[in-house]
């Protein structure tokens, strides 16, 4: 109890925080356990490397670290140590050679390991920058992310292999079942079979009713009152911008009728047009090299090259990064002595 300025008691109420949901582990509808995620980085990677590690771990969020704090002693053992009780089922994992930059993707414990050259890419800070309007609402994370894939031949298997690699990836949903609310994000791969290149474009998805104007949208969507003083009556308000919306030119292919209310303006059983934005990262990618193991063993795809050959094992693969892991730690030490007593941070899911 305490006093008011009046010399009234008044109850104090300590509200408890709030704890956060429990991700769920199993798929509801494979029945398997949920997809998850590591992206990290192998060696010495420039600044803007490191922020499309950043913002590919924001990509394949929830079910990854978005907080996976490294050190130079780290080696693959260690991330593979900590990925097990953890349900981690993927890495990506970013290296940068003399070259050009790379992007290996495995399956945990055992491989297979893809290895993609990045030939371009840009950061979600750049794609931001070169739009009007960048759209990046609060909960656009909250869920996976859907996957499109265009162009996988299916007859052909590093193609093939490819496919089920990212379809992997993500969650399963079931069409019928599946929550509109949580569709906010796509990720779409297409593949030129002419330059066998792999766009990889990560886009939000936006609903706009059909036959409503922006300015009614604006105010449905918001709780304010709008400015009327230069207008002469209500409906003044609803005609000035005029009928209908900016979504209806792009024809009847881009909309869809809804079997459920979404959010305050898109309700069931009322068409809307489907909006895609870009949020980035963007990546040109090339399959160079398909291994069977976690980084190692037999090659079962090389685009520049024979197949077929032995790669070196996981424990002598495992063993080199041991002794990388150690120069550096040992190089790491001489320049800064106070981080030789520090413990490994530790690696989280959040």
């Amino acid at each position: 109890m305490r006093k008011n300025k009046h010399g009234f008691r008044r109850h104090v109420v300590i509200k408890k925080p709030k704890q956060p949901q429990e991700q769920p582990t199993v798929d509801p509808v494979t029945g398997k356990k949920i997809p998850k995620s590591f992206v990290f980085s192998r060696g010495k990677i420039p600044a803007s490397l490191k922020q499309l590690q950043m913002d590919l771990r924001k990509l394949m969020l929830p079910y990854t670290a978005l907080s996976l704090r490294e050190k130079k002693r780290n080696n693959l053992r260690d991330f593979l140590n900590v990925a097990g009780p953890m349900g981690v089922t993927h890495f990506f994992i970013l290296s940068k050679t003399a070259s050009s930059p790379y992007l290996r993707v495995a399956t945990t414990p055992q491989g297979p390991t893809l290895t993609f050259k990045i030939h371009e890419y840009s950061l979600a800070a750049d794609i931001a920058r070169s739009q009007l309007r960048p759209r990046c609402p609060k909960d656009l994370f909250k869920n996976s992310a859907l996957i499109v894939l265009s162009g996988f031949v299916s007859g052909d298997p590093p193609l093939q292999l490819t496919t089920n690699m990212f379809q992997n990836i993500f969650p399963t949903i079931d069409v019928k079942t599946v929550k509109l609310s949580t569709c906010q994000r796509i990720l779409l791969l297409n593949y030129n079979k002419d330059t066998k290149l792999i766009d990889f474009r990560h886009y939000s998805i936006r609903l706009q009713p059909v036959g409503v104007s922006r300015r009614l949208r604006k105010l449905v969507q918001s709780h304010q009152v709008p400015d009327l003083r230069n207008l002469q009556d209500v409906s003044d308000f609803v005609t000035k911008a005029g009928y209908g919306s900016e979504s209806e030119a792009d024809g009847e292919a881009a909309t869809v009728t809804l079997p459920s209310d979404i959010g305050r303006v898109n309700r069931a059983s009322t068409k809307s047009s489907v909006k895609l934005q870009e949020v980035g990262p963007r990546m040109t990618l090339q399959l160079v090299k398909i291994e069977k193991g976690l980084c190692s063993g037999e090659i079962l795809f090389r685009e520049f090259g024979t197949a077929g050959g032995k790669g070196k094992s996981d424990d002598e693969m495992l063993g080199e990064e041991d002794a990388e892991g150690d120069e550096d730690g040992e190089d790491q030490d001489e320049e800064h002595p106070e981080d030789s007593e520090d413990e490994d941070e530790d690696e989280e899911l959040d």
